[in-house]
């Protein structure tokens, strides 16, 4: 699998990133080790997580299967600090003493002695100065390689860049994660600028639209899928309107003129899109992972990338026009 530059760091990662959110949850151990193998043996290097999937179970799982695969240092281990889920309630705690807290059970769970991405997975109401010192202290003690943000927005991203950049010696932020699809396309208003413009990588979670982009709820809710669980129902439930049936639509009619699956065409249209570094898969078998790698060396025609974006939200300012359309 090709690799590509994080983005004027010096990491190199898989241009395709694993998602664990749902390991240890609706995703086996025996599915999870079938995941892992399947994605190593294809080139696939990032695997991202959080102390927050399954409550540290994904990290626990993850852990047990690296060591057993022995392939800790052909893996970039990518984790995630400052949330949680205590009884069924959403807590962001940014503090130094919950970050670093979560990071001691990361390493612990994922049994190494550090991570290569260690991200803030949220903004929060502690001090930015004192989460992003919690980021540097982690650095400096040698259990984290490089740091970055999730889930932050524009203005977000740019004050932790720019607090970061401020003073010698701090460390930079290397990488953005939030939602981008074909059915979420904010982020190119104000997070893929702002990463541009600090040099930063970009990590789309939820390439896929939740799964919507798949095709698999055209016709319905498929008895297994995401949308017929209680606890994931209401992370489908928003791409399951009008306007979102228009862009599957679109994207069912451009896989069957290029002889690919819906899931594919969604998939290349984010991971080639300007600014994306890798799109993490969150498959929860491999049935599921398959087809995303299995489209390695396929790419969209310009035309078709450009008319996806008509029809899921206008076009992308940054996509470089077609060869000969310059000037027209």
């Amino acid at each position: 699998m090709e690799l590509r530059p994080v983005g004027t760091s010096g990491l190199r990662v898989s241009r395709l990133g694993l998602g664990t959110m749902t390991w240890a949850r609706d995703t086996t151990d025996e599915q999870a080790r079938s995941l892992l193998e399947m994605f190593h043996e294809a080139g696939g290097t990032l695997v991202d997580t959080a102390a927050a999937y399954g409550a540290g179970d994904a990290e626990r799982l993850i852990g047990r299967l690296v060591a057993e695969m022995g392939i800790r240092d052909d893996v970039v281990l990518a984790t995630k600090a400052g949330f949680v889920i205590r009884d069924g309630e959403r807590i962001v705690d940014t503090s130094r003493r919950a970050l670093l807290r979560d990071l001691e059970g990361s390493l612990r769970r994922l049994g190494t002695d550090h991570v290569d991405l260690w991200q803030v997975h949220a903004w929060g109401d502690a001090p930015l100065a004192e989460t992003l010192d919690a980021v540097d202290h982690a650095v400096a003690a040698g259990m984290v390689r490089y740091a970055g943000i999730s889930n932050f927005v524009g203005w977000q991203t740019a004050q932790a860049a720019t607090w970061q950049q401020a003073f010698p010696g701090r460390t930079p932020i290397t990488s953005a994660q939030v939602e981008y699809s074909l059915l979420a396309r904010r982020a190119e208003v104000e997070v893929l600028p702002a990463a541009r413009a600090f040099g930063m990588g970009f990590f789309p979670w939820s390439p896929l639209g939740r799964g919507v982009l798949t095709g698999q709820y055209r016709a319905g809710t498929p008895r297994g899928s995401r949308a017929a669980t209680d606890h994931f129902a209401w992370f489908v439930e928003p791409y399951l309107e009008n306007r979102s049936r228009g862009v599957v639509e679109a994207v069912v009619r451009a896989a069957e003129g290029l002889d690919l699956l819906p899931l594919q065409v969604a998939l290349l249209w984010v991971r080639d899109a300007p600014g994306v570094t890798a799109p993490l898969l969150g498959a929860r078998t491999p049935g599921q992972l398959a087809p995303a790698l299995a489209a390695e060396d396929q790419a969209l025609p310009h035309e078709i990338a450009s008319a996806l974006d008509d029809v899921s939200g206008g076009p992308n300012a940054a996509r470089p026009a077609a060869v000969g359309t310059r000037g027209a």
